[in-house]
């Protein structure tokens, strides 16, 4: 690695402007928890958009496409692409509603839309959980990637990169400390711009270098396959196309989306995204804010890497599946010139730090929020709440310190956590849709797919082992099976269990204006059906659940043709991009009047 002073430069003035921004914001962010955790619910969709993309931009996600990129070609990018699905969904369907519910954090979802006892603990177990250790988890996952890159890109000693990760943690400890979210989003907003610009130049110099030959150069020097756009329909699944059997695409694209849970991709909304939604300054800010994420995350952003990817093998062709993540660091060493190299280094530090200071944020917001002030605090000063929500930020950063230096053992754990999350989707889909979900539903789409998964897994699969295939994990079986022993537990504890008190029931629905089964039985007094009328008639109509549904499919199409557009216009497949653009437009002339037919823009 050659460092110049120019890149040191580069490097030291965006850690000067992020610790600027820290103390710019900080009174904005000390007169109450809504100005600290939800930057006073003033967001333009913008700034909440660009906060949302910049946090699932970690450091290690161009590393992850170069190693799918390696085995599959671009087509291995269906290994995500797919959750555009639920994203869309999510945007339509759940971004207004969360703005609309007023709650700082959606644990606090909890206590307005359940009743029960039960409620307020399963609320504080989920604040420590989530709050506490899955968040120091994700963070040490974050941690590990980034020593990994600055491994490569300097060459020092595991220790040595240890001890700069965690210096760059304080130090973005330090900024979310003192501005909240308010000074959170507006960094993202830095880091993505310098993120985007600098896998964009080095796409750019190393596809047009002498070893690579532009785009026709490296058409030229890699298999066809490589630039397939979409899976085969075979259980092979070796390097070559993304392959899946029929009944894998059908759970892939059918089931997942709704199904599982997966951080920044939750069905419904949550964790991050839904703080976003809920800091947006309208409901319209919110839509907009969700719907820029989808199209920023799976359109504009990948195709730098996905080209960074496929001429590191060119550039380096003795790198393996194992290790081609590896490619892309070595990449920023070896293309980029003085001045450039720093820049993208600091992109990289962008994309950490941005995902560190949401994590660090929001984390605290559940042990703040829903686990101090619901259990212990007795005063009605908010802006000593904002206090404990720095200290709370703090002692994140210090759990984390420790998942990062022993997340190998702890890695499994949550991996297996977020693996048996199959069927929970649904529950958090239809509670705000359906009045009958109750809190024993969310509690056993909680728990029962641990059972469901280590059943499939550890009892069912073993039984299709043949000669080292096996056809139940090719068709997904583990997922399926999953989802259905969990949908039928939930939907037994659903009826076996008493319904969410009337009150509480008519308290929501005059609060979020729901569309749904709501209004079931006029005879009976679960729903008080003044309040429907009245809120139909009222600014609130919304265009209907139909209407919903059409904005969400023409959107999917919509997003999906410009990804291939834009795809196709990189590779100089001009035909295909000419039909993508085509289609992208029409669908947009579609979905801008299906949009003017929701609340969306009232």
């Amino acid at each position: 690695m050659n460092f110049e002073l120019l890149d040191w430069l580069i490097v030291a003035i965006f850690l000067g402007i992020s610790l600027y921004i820290g103390f710019r914001f900080k009174n904005k962010a000390s007169g109450g928890l809504a100005d600290f955790f939800l930057a006073g619910r003033n967001l333009p969709w913008y700034i909440a958009g660009i906060s949302m993309v910049a946090t699932t931009f970690a450091a290690d996600t161009p590393l992850w496409v170069a190693e799918v990129i390696h085995k599959h070609g671009v087509s291995g990018n269906w290994l995500w692409w797919n959750m555009l699905i639920g994203g869309i969904f999510t945007t339509f369907f759940f971004a207004r509603l969360w703005r609309r519910a007023n709650v700082l954090t959606e644990l606090e979802f909890l206590e307005i839309r359940y009743s029960g006892k039960i409620v307020k603990y399963f609320r504080g177990f989920k604040a420590l959980y989530l709050g506490a250790f899955f968040n120091a988890v994700i963070i040490g996952w974050v941690n590990a990637a980034m020593i990994k890159i600055i491994m490569i890109f300097f060459g020092f000693e595991f220790e040595t990169a240890l001890l700069i990760v965690l210096g760059l943690m304080a130090l973005t400890a330090i900024y979310s400390t003192m501005s909240g979210l308010l000074g959170v989003a507006i960094t993202d907003a830095l880091q993505f711009v310098l993120a985007m610009v600098g896998c964009i130049i080095l796409a750019f110099i190393m596809v047009n270098s002498e070893q690579v030959g532009g785009i026709d150069g490296l058409k030229e020097k890699l298999p066809e396959w490589r630039f397939d756009f979409f899976p085969s329909f075979s259980s092979d699944n070796s390097v070559g196309t993304f392959a899946l059997p029929v009944l894998a695409f059908i759970s892939f694209i059918g089931v997942q989306w709704w199904s599982s849970w997966y951080p920044g991709a939750e069905p419904g909304g949550g964790g991050y995204v839904a703080q976003r939604m809920m800091s947006a300054k309208t409901e319209k800010d919110s839509v907009y804010a969700t719907l820029f994420f989808q199209i920023a995350h799976y359109c504009l952003r990948p195709w730098p890497w996905i080209i960074v990817g496929l001429c590191a093998l060119v550039a380096y062709p003795e790198l393996t599946s194992e290790n081609a993540g590896n490619g892309f660091v070595m990449a920023m060493n070896d293309f980029m010139p003085m001045g450039l190299k720093g820049l993208l280094f600091t992109a990289f530090l962008g994309a950490y730090m941005s995902t560190i200071s949401t994590q660090l944020n929001w984390g605290a917001s559940y042990l703040t929020n829903d686990l101090y002030k619901r259990n212990f605090w007795k005063g009605n000063d908010e802006k000593k709440l904002v206090g404990v929500g720095r200290w709370m930020t703090i002692i994140i950063m210090l759990v984390s310190v420790i998942s990062t230096i022993s997340i190998d053992t702890i890695d499994g754990a949550a991996r297996f956590l977020i693996a048996s999350s199959a069927g929970l989707g649904a529950v958090l889909i239809l509670r705000w849709y359906w009045w009958r979900i109750n809190i024993w539903s969310e509690l056993t789409a909680t728990l029962a797919p641990i059972i469901g998964f280590c059943i499939a897994k550890f009892l069912i699969s073993p039984m299709y082992d043949i000669n080292g295939k096996n056809t139940f994990i090719e068709n997904e079986g583990i997922l399926l099976f999953t989802t259905g022993f969990t949908t039928v537990c939930w939907l037994v504890a659903t009826f076996v269990t008493k319904p969410t008190s009337v009150e509480v029931l008519n308290s929501f629905y005059q609060r979020v204006r729901p569309d749904g089964a709501w209004n079931f039985d006029k005879d009976s007094n679960t729903i008080n059906n003044d309040v429907i009328d009245q809120l139909n008639e009222s600014e609130y109509r919304q265009g209907g659940v139909v209407v919903t549904l059409a904005c969400w499919i023409i959107g999917v199409i919509m997003t999906y043709s410009i990804l291939f557009f834009i795809g196709k216009m990189v590779f100089k497949e001009w035909n295909d991009a000419g039909i993508w653009g085509g289609v992208a437009l029409g669908s947009f002339i579609v979905f801008k009047f299906l949009l003017n037919k929701t609340s969306v823009l009232k």
